[in-house]
């Protein structure tokens, strides 16, 4: 027979059945055995505690044991002295079989074998049913029992999150932890954990804000510090760097010949020059060295491939990319910062090489990018490869030369054992071969390759026929040179069958390389082609993808020309960006969000390859279904700029006459030609139709196709004169079937009521937005909406509750990779604790200012500047407090919505800094110009709104009197 007592008090057949215990004493009797069985428990004892407060007689306890005894058989209760024992197993008591569980799985989990100690945590922890000894829940022996198993089952709980998060199951564990934490705060180890388990997946903003928390809890209720190993963990994850990872030199598929001595000179020459350029022409190879030479740096290297840009003008946005740099955080309609100046703030303080890769064909461009950002940046530095210099003041050249003789027949006989071992035995005609192909590494790659299907003999006789042996080259000119590789690409072409031809040739449509399923669908082809074009080193194949050496996809658009295919096969590829659009489109409004992400991030140049060849070829309607399609995904990534040239030559060319029945997709472009240069006139000249357009593709009574265009649609209508209609428009779609825009409406309509005056309103419309956006699993709607509501609640006074749901929303940005989005939050956090933990709030601002700088984002630096100016004036230091406001103005755009509350802020502490000093008059005229900031945006709203802005009294006042 098995008994329970982690819950109400069962006993069991061992056919599983359920024994009848009778009424509560019985069930109260058998609780108190079994909290240790075998062991006697007085009479006097057992007839105190199963009715606690009333008298049970000695005759009525041996009445309820001896119908116990009958319904359990004789020996389950034995009399012992003055008492009673329960005659069982230990391990057929639930409780026992648990604390025996969790001490070998804590054993296991100190013997590192996390997987068992996991397994037997599980078992454990599933032995429990509800409250221990339910039945007995008065008793004063009963008590301390319950509490020794409650320890004991939060431990168990720890242990296994402990060797779940060793496992490498960090994401998981998180909700549990944060719920965990909320119940437990001054429980160290659970912050610990959740730390542990933020910062693996990413989120070492958040984690520090746990740390912060918890410090908190722990001097509040208990007045005492956390443990020396809560601190060592914080110590720890502020030492680690959290920038995004820049884009990593490609790793090289095959050995490096030749060049080894180059690689060190190269490198010392840039500890003392700040830009060094790699010239020479086409296959010398120049991207491997500067792969190699960025592989030896000491610091962080950004990769940047500049070959499939096309428009010098998407330069700044590629390098913001490689970075891993959104060019605008969650809230859409941007910031007001090109993305220059993004690079600029994100590069100023930052430690980096950057390698900028095959320059030549937007080489003025690439020169004006890199002597902006070594001016404004001094501690980054700059490699480059082109065909010629960059021309820039402070440039240091590097001719890389053709191979000497030696490492040129090593590079031929290394690529030929690859394909065929012993293929190239004679080394006095491979000597002659490679002298024939200028020693150039990449020619020497393509002629090895093809020993695979032909001896080394019929291959120099053919080449001997193609280019004419040369006994010396040595002083030919790179353009020469560049032709002799022209020849070995074009005589490699033509080696290929008809199949092969037709799938390189229409490959080289793919900007950003392509997986197979797309490259086949694209090329016309199978499997067994490309393999073969990998083998005669036409293709690369790395990563899931397949890629094309920049020379090669040059020749081979030529032919895609040449045969008459190029709008026919870009047409195709076109088709394929576009399914794939509006596939992930709804997926990024879901649960699935991250992973559709990425794969949309890996595709992100074949998009712009399309776009292009949509604007260049007047296939406006299918520019216009490629962009609205895409246009979720611009927005959380924050790359709408990305396409506005696109967007913005559609508009020129449409006018105000959307093609009809695609609106909606008419306005989306609206707004992603709003966000590139020149925005806001296009913005006001196609805003009214687009309007017109969006309100007949959203009536209210049914879904449009493309949801995410509300939001930005409604934010970018926040700072007009009349804002209320784009409010309207969304609000309407309360009762809309897309669950999605329902949480929208929500979302939207919260700012409506805050407007009006509803505080409770406005709550109680954000928290069901908050709902809404969870129950989909979409973390960009979630985390804005989580953000309205902290700000509601810091400004009604409940710190405590801003808080937690401005970690919550530190969380969702974290997963999300918005990096400045997490920098906002953490100034608001820091405004919401700075009256009640003023080295809380700085720890905040700080940790803000850093992820801003790293980010790139001069607003929300500005937002952390003005926050570390109050500290300053906090301390009574006015100079510095100046110091700080000053330049968090001079960041701050004044036109944009979401820098409103924090220039008004500036603005005020300004004129704080002003009567610090006795300057009545400058305080006044700051104050003045805070309230009129306040009021060009918000016009006459009420405090509530103000307050939750966390504008200071003196311009609420100001704003809106009493």
């Amino acid at each position: 027979m098995r008994f329970s007592i982690l819950g109400e008090t069962l006993a069991r057949r061992d056919d599983g059945t359920d024994v009848p215990l009778g009424g509560p004493a019985r069930r109260a009797l058998l609780a108190l055995l079994l909290t240790s069985p075998g062991e006697v428990v007085s009479a006097d004892r057992l007839a105190e505690e199963i009715a606690p407060g009333a008298s049970v007689s000695a005759h009525a306890l041996q009445a309820q044991v001896s119908r116990l005894r009958a319904t359990l058989g004789a020996a389950a209760i034995e009399r012992a002295g003055a008492g009673y024992r329960a005659v069982v197993d230990p391990d057929d008591v639930d409780a026992c079989r648990f604390e025996r569980l969790a001490g070998e799985g804590r054993t296991a989990l100190s013997d590192g074998d996390s997987a068992r100690a996991v397994a037997l945590l599980h078992e454990a922890l599933g032995l429990w049913r509800g409250a221990p000894l339910a039945d007995i829940a008065g008793s004063e022996s009963a008590r301390a029992a319950v509490a020794r198993l409650e320890e004991c089952r939060l431990g168990a709980i720890e242990d296994r999150i402990e060797g779940e998060l060793r496992l490498g199951r960090s994401r998981a564990a998180v909700p549990e932890l944060r719920e965990l934490v909320g119940r437990h705060p001054l429980r160290e180890r659970l912050a610990a954990l959740l730390m542990r388990a933020l910062f693996a997946e990413g989120g070492q903003a958040e984690a520090l804000v746990v740390f912060e928390g918890t410090r908190q809890h722990l001097a509040e209720e208990l007045g005492a510090d956390p443990s020396a190993e809560l601190v060592a963990l914080h110590r720890e994850m502020l030492s680690v760097d959290p920038s995004p990872s820049p884009a990593a030199p490609p790793a090289p598929l095959t050995s490096f010949v030749g060049r080894a001595g180059e690689v060190g000179e190269i490198a010392g020459l840039l500890r003392v020059a700040r830009l060094v350029t790699l010239t020479g022409p086409g296959g010398v190879g120049k991207t491997r060295l500067s792969v190699e030479v960025a592989g030896i740096a000491d610091d962080d290297v950004c990769f940047v491939e500049i070959a499939p840009v096309r428009d010098g003008m998407d330069l700044p946005q590629v390098v913001l990319g490689a970075l891993g740099l959104r060019e605008s955080g969650l809230q859409p309609g941007g910031g007001g910062q090109t993305p220059t100046e993004r690079l600029i703030t994100a590069l100023s303080y930052r430690v980096l090489l950057l390698v900028l890769d095959n320059c030549e064909h937007v080489i003025d461009e690439v020169a004006a990018l890199a002597a902006r950002l070594l001016a404004a940046c001094p501690r980054l530095r700059v490699l480059a490869t082109s065909r010629e210099p960059l021309a820039v003041i402070g440039e240091s050249l590097w001719q890389v030369r053709p191979l000497d003789e030696a490492a040129a027949v090593r590079l031929f006989t290394d690529r030929a054992d690859a394909v065929r071992r012993g293929s190239a035995a004679d080394t006095g005609r491979v000597r002659r071969v490679c002298a024939a192909l200028d020693n150039l590494p990449l020619a020497i790659e393509l002629a090895a390759a093809r020993l695979r299907t032909m001896d080394l003999h019929d291959l120099a006789g053919r080449l001997d026929d193609r280019l004419g042996m040369a006994t010396a080259r040595s002083n030919r000119t790179a353009d020469e040179r560049h032709r002799t590789l022209r020849s070995v690409v074009a005589w490699s072409w033509e080696l290929l069958s008809a199949s092969e031809q037709r799938a390189a040739r229409r490959f080289t449509v793919f900007a950003a390389g392509a997986t197979a399923a797309a490259a086949r669908q694209v090329c016309a082809c199978d499997g067994e082609t490309l393999e073969s074009l990998i083998d005669k080193s036409l293709l690369e194949f790395a990563g899931g993808r397949f890629r094309m050496l920049e020379t090669i996809r040059a020749y081979g658009a030529e032919q895609l020309e040449a045969a008459g295919e190029d709008d026919t096969v870009r047409r195709a590829h076109a088709r394929l960006v576009l399914d794939l659009a509006r596939t992930a489109d709804p997926h990024l409004r879901r649960d699935e969000q991250l992973e559709w992400l990425g794969v949309l991030a890996a595709e992100h140049g074949n998009l712009l390859a399309a776009a292009r060849w949509a604007a260049r070829s007047a296939a406006w309607e299918t520019l216009l279904d490629l962009l609205a399609s895409a246009s979720t995904y611009l927005w959380i990534r924050g790359l709408p700029a990305s396409v506005a040239p696109q967007a913005a030559a559609l508009l020129d060319a449409l006018g105000d006459r959307p093609p009809a029945g695609l609106g909606e997709e008419y306005a989306a472009c609206v707004l992603l030609a709003a966000a590139g240069p020149g925005g806001p006139a296009v913005w006001q000249r196609h805003r009214a139709r687009a309007e017109e357009s969006l309100a007949a593709a959203w009536p209210g009574a049914l879904a449009g196709r493309h949801p995410a265009v509300l939001l930005p649609w409604m934010m970018r209508n926040a700072t007009e004169d009349d804002p209320g209609r784009a409010f309207a428009l969304v609000s309407s779609q309360h009762d809309c079937p897309e669950p999605w825009v329902r949480a929208l409406a929500r979302y939207v309509s919260g700012f409506a009521l805050l407007g009006e005056g509803d505080t409770p309103g406005a709550e109680q419309a954000f928290g069901t937005a908050v709902e809404g956006f969870r129950s989909v699993g979409d973390r960009w709607g979630n985390a804005l909406a989580l953000d309205a509501l902290a700000g509601l609640a810091g400004a009604s006074g409940d710190r405590t509750t801003a808080i937690a749901l401005t970690d919550a929303a530190l969380a969702l940005t974290e997963q999300l990779g918005a990096l400045e989005d997490s920098a906002d939050l953490l100034v608001n956090r820091g405004d919401h604790v700075v009256d009640d933990d003023a080295r809380a709030a700085r720890a905040a601002y700080a940790q803000a200012a850093a992820l801003a700088r790293r980010a790139g984002s001069s607003t929300y630096l500005a937002a952390a500047l003005r926050g570390l100016g109050d500290m300053a004036l906090l301390d009574q230091d006015p100079a510095e407090a100046e110091r700080l406001y000053t330049e968090a103005l001079e960041r701050t755009d004044p036109h944009w919505v979401k820098s409103v509350g924090n220039r008004v802020r500036t603005l005020a502490g300004l004129a704080r800094v002003a009567e610090t000093r006795g300057d009545r008059t400058t305080a006044v005229a700051r104050y003045r110009e805070a309230a009129d900031a306040a009021t060009a945006v918000l016009g006459a709203a009420d405090r509530d709104s103000l307050r939750m802005m966390g504008l200071p009294e003196a311009v609420i006042d100001a704003v809106s009197p009493r």
